[in-house]
Order: structure tokens, then sequence, then C-alpha cells
């Protein structure tokens, strides 16, 4: 058996470490934050009148209004109406996830 030697520049050696770091970085960091942004982005995309979603800082309500950027949320226990922008909802509680 005869193996061929393969001669690596020297330049490419020394920028293999680097290539490496970015390609951990990449897959460790910055992909799965791209994939949870598009989470948000789709979640935010099918919001309507109806849906029980929580704020950024806490609040729990209804939508019962949705304009462009805006939505107008009904706070319980005193039906307090209450605006807010898209980017502060953080998630929605559907029916499913309560069962």
């Amino acid at each position: 058996m005869t193996f061929l030697a393969v001669a690596i520049p020297p330049s490419l050696v020394s920028f293999l470490p680097f290539i490496l770091i970015i390609a951990v970085f990449y897959l460790l960091l910055i992909r799965p934050n791209q994939k949870k942004q598009q989470h948000w982005q789709q979640m935010l995309s099918n919001l309507k009148t109806g849906d029980r979603v929580t704020t950024t800082g806490g609040i729990r309500g209804t939508i019962i209004s949705v304009k462009d950027d805006v939505f107008q949320l009904r706070i319980p226990p005193d039906n307090i109406k209450l605006e807010v922008v898209k980017s502060a909802i953080a998630s929605v509680t559907t029916e499913e996830e309560a069962k």
C-alpha cells in the first residue's frame, strides 16, 4: 500500500483553528438564535383577535384589536384595555398549551 502525502500550505494550517472557532460559534450561538427569531416572527404574524398572550413585562391578556404594529389587550379581572406594540409580545397562551 502506498499513501499519497499531500502538503498543506503553512498559511492554511495557521488559519485552520480560526475557521474552526468561527464554525463552532455559528453552530452553537448564531444559528439557534436565528431559528428562535424566525419562530417568534412567525408567532407574531399569526396572532389574531381572541388569542391569549403574555407581554415581555409579564402582563397577560386577550387580544381584542389588531392594528399594524399595535395590539389592544383586555387585562382581567377588571377588563382594563391596554395597548402594546407587537414587539412586546413574548408568547401566546393557547387552549392546547393549557391542557
